[in-house]
């Protein structure tokens, strides 16, 4: 057989395998094909989303279970060699892979990422792919491999038995710390997004480097008890007896890995820095999850414990490194080794994106001046100055601005989902409270149903604290709305939360991170495949910080009356507390009566009025960037880095066996198209849309490209009941666009299946190959006024 004829598959399958098992790999345990590595971005449509493609390699190639060391990308034979090599290289770096090779079935072309010199991209024949050995003493040299480290490297991850593997992030960061620790660096950095598995991450290198006896005693540092508890159940849970948690103030040595919290094993006094008990040698390895907080403070009580035990390697895990004149990981660790970002993460499709709405107050842009000797409502007499968004709930509260924010936020949900779970932030523990009672007013029927609708979790609030693993827990329904101040910014794992509402001036970028972290989960079997951001206090103007790289679908900034849903377009001292999160401020003293006595913390004003200012809908370029220009530039812009010309576009258009891969392709680079129908019509098509914004047409309908093609005497070929077919087919598209005619489910709805079954419906044509002919040619008639 010709190989020109083959298919891709029958490249693969008679000449590149048969090629690489020649070369030595065992095709059980070291060959792999097909391995989708990403999950596919989710892209957002109104309320609706999709997937979009996974990052898929043909072949990845593994020295061990645990470290691939080749990709080979595959083309049939009317490719070159080397057409596969760009797209090879590009999963090249992401997997960390060194060694990359394109084959078209006559020979491989092997791209050497290890070299700096000399010919890095060499061809090679069939018969001469090289084997596991060579790539591995390759890789050796390439990395500083010494036979003592070998071992170690080789060392294989923990595996369960139920399937479950490190994601190729997971594989590169665990894999680079090994071998980090294998050549001696004792201080190693970590950046990983929430929501990426840095605990599972951490398992998996102190499992690797315990089973080598390279280090044999572990300390693992959390400031969070649910970070603790969570990593001894469920990731750390292994290792079985050799695993011990340090509570009580009670040191037992009999262990090998040991889990704490700071606040555990040190204290004000000295007698409570229980740590010293063991030898600053006892520990050679020590993990500090979230080190972007307390140990990264030079001077810090924390801080100490790992200059006790500084003999030891460190590992830092932090998805917001911090770095500040008085704070600095990077200082301490060094520059990372590995950082897998929040933008890198909703790229590949682990992470969940997200909207952002926006709502100004006309207070909050313009200030509010009490007038001369105005009272609070208790009697206070109010200091005679501005006051801005910065002291509002901070320095003075606005009763009407506070009931404003919970109309708002129960408008969403009572438009979305009212049991959706949501987390409001606020300045402070009063601030919360007072955030409780206007959402419970503002939705008594279902407070009725359950008084856990809406809870204050705050530092100081048992019964809230309570419940905050129901909060977490996707399972449970109650709480719904959690109102907060800083208690859920960190450590707490809400896997379904679908809405965040900032109430709270935030300037730290890290912190900032941190709170859009509690969002950034997806779970599909509960729906949430990404999350809504309600913005009160401009805090999403971080996103404008060259330090943030995680950018929304869409900011939506409604105008006043307007829904708030965006359209349809694109720690306690001991360390026991099982809460374990930040301490909440302290609530105001709220009664000081009026007279002579210091002014009160805070002033409360009931009778001024609030209300919304009109704003504009704003959304985010595929390139993570506030598109400033009119959405109809951007989208001019946006198509012609795809296509030249208008020929371009068409005859893309024309060629596509489906026209819904073309808009797909569109809408990967950047085009929106449901908010642009916003603009120029809802009645237009995607092709109607591009050739008029793009290429200046004039636009038609999709009912009037349907009613053009019925004008003619097209149908007149066809039997009555194939040219009913059609004419269903066109009241389908004129009503619901192109996507759907090509889905031939289409067959299954009415108007059409009142014609008879798919299969009654296909036969009319003369069969499959037929039907799909007629299709194709309806597409043209549809189209050939602009072609």
């Amino acid at each position: 057989m010709n190989k020109k004829q083959m298919s891709e598959q029958d490249i693969r399958s008679k000449f590149i395998t048969p090629a690489i098992v020649e070369g030595g790999w065992d095709m059980q345990s070291q060959i792999r094909e097909e391995v989708s590595f990403t999950a596919g971005k989710v892209i957002v449509r109104g309320k609706l989303h999709s997937r979009g493609k996974v990052k898929r390699a043909d072949y990845i190639l593994y020295y061990r279970p645990n470290i691939p060391i080749a990709i080979v990308e595959a083309k049939d034979n009317n490719h070159t060699v080397g057409s596969g090599m760009q797209q090879a290289l590009e999963y090249g770096a992401m997997l960390d892979v060194p060694f990359v090779y394109s084959c078209n079935g006559d020979a491989f072309l092997e791209h050497d990422r290890t070299k700096s010199a000399g010919n890095i991209e060499t061809e090679l024949s069939l018969n001469a792919f090289p084997s596991p050995e060579i790539l591995w003493q390759r890789y050796r040299q390439y990395k500083g491999i010494d036979d003592s480290s070998d071992r170690v490297i080789q060392q294989e991850y923990h595996d369960d038995g139920s399937g479950r593997t490190p994601r190729y992030y997971q594989h590169t960061a665990i894999n680079r710390t090994v071998e980090a620790i294998t050549k001696g660096e004792n201080r190693i950095l970590l950046v990983m997004a929430t929501g990426t598995g840095k605990t599972f991450t951490a398992f998996q290198i102190i499992w690797r480097l315990w089973k080598a006896r390279i280090k044999k005693r572990i300390l693992f540092l959390a400031d969070r008890n649910i970070l603790v508890d969570q990593a001894r159940i469920n990731d750390f849970k292994p290792f079985g007896s050799a695993m011990t948690k340090i509570s009580k103030r009670q040191v037992d040595k009999s262990y090998e890995i040991y889990l704490s919290l700071y606040q555990a094993v040190t204290g004000a006094e000295e007698e409570k820095n229980i740590y010293k008990q063991f030898s600053p040698d006892f520990f050679d390895l020590v993990v500090i999850d979230e080190c972007h907080r307390g140990s990264a403070d030079a001077e810090s009580a924390w801080r100490d414990i790992l200059t006790y035990f500084s003999s030891a390697t460190h590992i830092g895990m932090t998805a917001t490194p911090k770095e500040t004149c008085h704070v600095s990981n990077i200082h301490y660790f060094g520059e990372p080794i590995y950082t897998y970002s929040l933008k890198q993460g909703i790229e590949d499709g682990f992470l969940a994106p997200y909207k952002v709405v926006r709502i100004d107050f006309d207070k909050d842009l313009t200030g509010w001046r009490p007038e001369n000797g105005k009272e609070d409502k208790y009697g206070n007499k109010i200091e005679d100055r501005i006051y801005n968004q910065k002291d509002f709930d901070k320095n003075l509260v606005l009763d009407q601005r506070t009931i404003l924010v919970a109309q708002k936020i129960s408008e969403f949900l009572k438009a979305t989902d009212r049991y959706d779970k949501t987390i409001v932030f606020c300045e402070d523990i009063d601030h919360a409270e007072r955030m409780r009672q206007a959402i419970v007013n503002e939705n008594p029927d279902l407070v009725k149903k359950d008084k856990r609708y809406v809870m204050r979790i705050t530092g100081d609030s048992t019964e809230g604290k309570n419940e905050l693993y129901n909060f977490t827990d996707p399972e449970s329904r109650h709480p719904v709305i959690a109102t907060t101040s800083k208690l859920m910014t960190t450590g707490v794992d809400t896997q379904t939360t679908k809405l965040i509402v900032l109430d709270q001036n935030i300037q730290s970028m890290t912190e900032f991170k941190q709170i859009i972290g509690r969002g950034t989960r997806i779970q599909e079997d509960f729906g949430k495949f990404y999350f809504t951001i309600m913005d009160f206090k401009k805090a999403t103007e971080l996103f404008a910080d060259k330090d943030f790289d995680g950018d929304p679908v869409q900011i939506y900034e409604p105008t006043s009356g307007e829904s708030p849903v965006p359209p349809d377009d694109p720690v306690d001292v001991d360390g026991d507390d099982d809460s374990g999160i930040l301490i909440d401020p302290e609530p105001p003293d709220v009664t000081l009566p009026p007279g002579d006595g210091p002014p009160p913390r805070k002033y409360y004003v009931d009778d001024v009025p609030v209300f919304v200012v009109a704003e504009r809908v704003q959304y985010y370029g595929k390139d993570g960037k506030l598109i400033t220009e009119s959405l109809k530039d951007y989208t001019r812009n946006t198509v012609k880095k795809a296509f030249a010309s208008m020929d371009d576009f068409l005859k893309r258009w024309n060629e596509a066996d489906k026209k819904k891969a073309v808009i797909e392709e569109l809408e990967e680079q950047g085009v929106l198209f449901e908010p642009l129908a916003d603009e120029v019509g809802k009645d237009f098509g995607p092709f109607d849309l591009i050739c008029h914004v793009a290429f200046g047409q004039p636009p038609l309908t999709r009912k009037e490209r349907a009613n053009n093609v019925k004008k003619r005497n097209y149908f007149g070929k066809y039997g009555e009941k194939a040219r009913l077919v059609l004419e269903g087919l066109l009241d389908k598209y004129a009503d619901e666009g192109i996507e759907h005619v090509e889905n031939i489910e289409v067959l299954k709805l009415q108007p059409i299946s009142q014609h008879g079954r798919p299969m009654e419906i296909i036969k009319e044509f003369g069969g499959k190959a037929k039907y799909l002919e007629a299709l194709k040619e309806l597409e043209s008639q549809l189209y050939v006024v602009a072609s």
